[in-house]
Formats: C-alpha cells, sequence, structure tokens
C-alpha cells in the first residue's frame, strides 16, 4: 500500500449525521433535567481529585523518604505509578474535555495537572481531542494508531516479520510510553510545530511559559528531589519501573476501547471523500466499552471504560457515564445500531491480544 505524506493529508468528513444522533441527544438531555444533575462533576469530583492526590502524594513520600528496603521501594513505586495514572484518567481528563467544572478556571487547572505529571496539556488538546477523538479509529489521522514501526495497528499499515509476536512483546512498549511521551514527543511537536498530520499552533506567552515550567516541575520531584537522597543507580533504576507500572496501565486501557476486535478500523479515504458513518454511527463502530458493572475499575479509570458514552458526550463529567450508559445501550437497541460491550477487563484484554495477533499475521491487509 501506498503510505501517503502526512503533510498532504486532508482531513475528511462524515457523512450527514442521521436521527440516531438527535435521539441519542435528546434521552441524555431528558436524563439530566429529570434528574436536576449537572453534567460537570461536581463535588464528587472535588472529593474524588482530593483522594488521588492524597494517594499520591502519599506514594511518594513512602518511595522517596520512607522506604528502607528494595521492596518498599517497589510496593511504594507501584503505588505511585497507579496514582499519577489515576490523576492522567480521573482529574486531568475531565479537566482537559471541559466536563470537571462548569467554570472554565476550574477545567484549566484541572487540565494542567498533565504537566505536573510529566506531558503537555497544550499538545494533548490537538492529540487527543481533535486528531483521536473526531475521527477515531481512522488510519491515518487518528494518531493513536500510529505506531509503526514497533506495532501494526491497522490493516493498511506495513507488516513485519516481527508482528507476529506483537501480542507477546507489546507489553514492554507500554512500559516505554511515558518517558517517550514526557521526554520527546511533545518537544519534537513543539519544534516541528504538528501532531501526526494536524498542524499545530507554536504556543506563545503564558501557553509556551507553562508548557516548559510544568517539564521543570516535573523533573524536579521525579528526578532532582530523589537525587538529593538516592544514588543516581536507584533513582533510574525506580523511575523506569514507575514508568513501567504508568505505561502499562495507561496503554492498556487506552487500547481496550479501541484496539479490539470489535471495533472497526476505517480506512483513510481519498481527498474529498466522505467517511461513509455519520459521526455518531462512527464513533459507536469504532469504539467499545468494558467492565461496565464493576464499581471499584469504574472508580479508578475515571470513566475510561466507558468510552462510547465519552465519546459520544466528552463534555460531559465520567461521574454520569454508568447513567449514560444504559441510556445509550437502550437507543442503540431501538435503533438497530450495535453498542459494543465487553463484560469484563478480561474479555477486553482477550480481545486486545486476539486483535494483536490478528493484525500480525501475514495477509491481513
Amino acid at each position: 500500500m501506498v503510505q501517503r505524506d502526512p503533510a498532504s493529508i486532508v482531513p475528511p468528513k462524515f457523512s450527514p449525521h442521521t436521527s440516531l444522533r438527535d435521539r441519542l441527544n435528546a434521552a441524555v438531555e431528558a436524563y439530566f433535567e429529570d434528574s436536576g444533575r449537572s453534567r460537570h462533576g461536581g463535588l464528587r469530583m472535588w472529593v474524588k481529585t482530593a483522594t488521588i492526590f492524597a494517594w499520591a502524594g502519599g506514594s511518594y513520600v513512602a518511595l522517596v523518604f520512607l522506604a528502607a528496603t528494595w521492596w518498599q521501594a517497589l510496593l511504594a513505586g507501584a503505588s505511585l505509578g497507579l496514582a499519577v495514572a489515576g490523576i492522567g484518567f480521573n482529574v486531568q481528563h475531565d479537566g482537559g474535555h471541559g466536563a470537571y467544572s462548569k467554570r472554565r478556571l476550574g477545567n484549566r487547572l484541572t487540565a494542567w495537572t498533565l504537566d505536573l505529571i510529566g506531558g503537555s496539556s497544550y499538545m494533548w488538546n490537538f492529540k487527543h481531542n481533535i486528531t483521536h477523538h473526531h475521527y477515531t479509529n481512522v488510519d491515518g489521522v487518528d494518531e493513536d494508531l500510529q505506531a509503526d514501526p514497533f506495532l501494526r495497528l491497522a490493516p493498511g499499515q506495513p507488516r513485519y516479520w516481527y508482528h507476529r509476536y506483537q501480542h507477546l512483546y507489546v507489553w514492554l512498549l507500554y512500559a516505554f510510553f511515558p518517558a517517550k511521551w514526557e521526554w520527546y514527543d511533545d518537544f519534537k511537536n513543539l519544534i516541528l510545530g504538528r501532531s501526526g498530520h494536524q498542524r499545530v499552533p507554536r504556543p506563545r506567552g503564558w501557553a509556551l511559559t507553562w508548557l516548559f515550567l510544568g517539564k521543570l516541575i516535573f523533573a524536579a520531584w521525579a528526578l532532582a528531589i530523589p537525587l538529593v537522597l538516592h544514588s543516581l543507580w536507584q533513582v533510574l533504576a525506580i523511575y523506569a519501573f514507575v514508568a513501567l507500572v504508568l505505561g502499562v496501565t495507561l496503554g492498556t486501557v487506552f487500547q481496550l476501547a479501541h484496539c479490539v476486535e470489535e471495533a472497526d478500523i476505517t480506512p483513510l479515504p481519498a481527498n474529498g471523500v466522505r467517511l461513509p458513518r455519520s459521526w455518531a454511527e462512527h464513533q459507536l463502530a469504532t469504539t467499545a466499552d468494558f467492565a461496565p458493572r464493576n464499581p471499584v475499575l469504574g472508580w479508578y479509570l475515571g470513566g475510561l471504560n466507558f468510552q462510547v458514552e465519552h465519546h459520544l458526550f466528552p463534555r460531559v463529567s465520567h461521574v454520569h457515564y454508568p447513567k449514560l450508559a444504559a441510556i445509550v445501550r437502550r437507543v442503540c437497541a431501538e435503533s438497530g445500531v450495535r453498542h459494543h460491550t465487553h463484560r469484563s477487563l478480561r474479555s477486553a484484554l482477550r480481545s486486545h491480544i486476539r486483535f494483536l495477533k490478528h493484525m500480525g499475521r501475514a495477509g491481513t491487509g
């Protein structure tokens, strides 16, 4: 298959929206009107935010100042990695979508927590909100599908001999994901003024200042402070371990929504040609929920196990997704449209592994 130059790609348009989108919007609007609830998180999110930051802070203190043995350091490091992922899943993600608070400042502050844990909220907005959310699983546009040459995640991507083993080594790649994002991707995109095919206006003023300030704050707590108390090899080893826990957690959760057998991968049409589905139907075809009845997982993942509802209503706080899922499934059933759901985390993991095996085999084009 001839690969197209990203600079020449024109993002495609969707087919005209159908009545499905109107029915979904009406049903969700009726839920908020009847319940009298705000679309945002309110007090529940403030309590949850405090809880997760206390978890992260306690884990950090235990790791840097209290751990006296290797097993104590590993336990505290694993806890810190999971807590940092929890900040991203719950606080930053809602804030970045404008769903955390009804006030713009509240959303900005919570979105900026990504900068404190190593990423860039400015770059994330273009990569996630624009290329991924709008063009979910469109090969050549959705940057979340671009992991070549290491992984083959779409039929139109080139296949190399080692892809037959990608379902085995993918977990190691997930471990490298945080460091790559923290120290390479954001700076590369800043220099090139591009994230994948998407042109990114170079940040100026406060946006540019906060990008670099966030990196400095992250480097201070992740590396500089520990180096005052511990040797270089110890700090680097624990940094790598925390990154492993964080990366496997983030990578697995992200992929279970879109890189599973049930989710469609849409090839990029020729410039000027529309995508075959309307936007709402496209989101339903390319996204899957998992473990919807697991309250512990749902709390920790910030509703990311309800990705169908999140993609349809990204500006609604994740605290409402369990209720919205029942509404969306009902409307889909009435409309004859499939709603993809894995009943458990294990089922979703198996589907992800089978997807990777299928994409890694010869002849899958």
